[in-house]
Formats: C-alpha cells, sequence, structure tokens
C-alpha cells in the first residue's frame, strides 16, 4: 500500500490549486472529496474521475474506460469513473482542466440527489 499511498499523496499535491481536497480510504482503494463530495476515485494506481451525461464524451473521445468491478456474485458493474488521462496526471495545470470536470459532474449529481429526497 505505500505505494498507493505516494501516489495518492501526489494527485493531493496536483489537486490543491481546486482548494482543501481530501483522500479517504474505501473498499480498498481511496475516494478523492471536495467539499464532502467525492469526485474522484483511486483503485488499483488509477485515478478515475465522476462523469455525467455532461462530461462523458471527452472521456469517450480519448476511449477512457469506466471504472468497473465485480460484486461477490460475480456481477460486473460499471459506475460513472472514468480514467483520468496519464498525460494529465504530470503537472497541475493539466489536471485541472479534467478534475474541475469531475467536480462539476459531482456537484450536479449531488443537486439531483438533494432535489429528488426533498420531493413528497
Amino acid at each position: 500500500m505505500a505505494g498507493a499511498d505516494s501516489f495518492v499523496d501526489h494527485l493531493l499535491e496536483l489537486l490543491a490549486p481546486l482548494g482543501e481536497v481530501q483522500a479517504r480510504r474505501m473498499f480498498g482503494g481511496c475516494g478523492i472529496f471536495r467539499e464532502g463530495i467525492m469526485f474522484a476515485l483511486v483503485a488499483e494506481d488509477t485515478l478515475y474521475l465522476k462523469t455525467d451525461h455532461e462530461s462523458n464524451d471527452a472521456f469517450e473521445q480519448r476511449d477512457l474506460p469506466a471504472f468497473t468491478y465485480r460484486r461477490h456474485d460475480g456481477k460486473k458493474i460499471t459506475i460513472s469513473y472514468r480514467r483520468c488521462p496519464d498525460a494529465a496526471l504530470v503537472r497541475s495545470s493539466t489536471l485541472r482542466p479534467w478534475a474541475e470536470r469531475a467536480w462539476e459532474a459531482a456537484l450536479r449529481q449531488a443537486r439531483a440527489r438533494r432535489e429528488k429526497s426533498s420531493r413528497p
């Protein structure tokens, strides 16, 4: 896990210009949070960024795969996080547009959940 910790530390340094960003261990990896909202995840030393209908095209155009995992029953699950381009992991300025896109998708999802839960 030492390698994973150094990768996560590197990501947090790159993401620092976004403001206070935190990593929390979860499900054998890490969630990356800002203002309590998860917008990225790290699994097996790979960064995945939150996507939605508005942001997915940028990832699809680059053939960046979605994050998948297998449940205990063997069923393959795909969630709305896509691999970050490797070239974006070099410096803050190259990661920032991708991270901002993920943050915006996470905010849209959080708003939609709030609106849905407030309906009678």
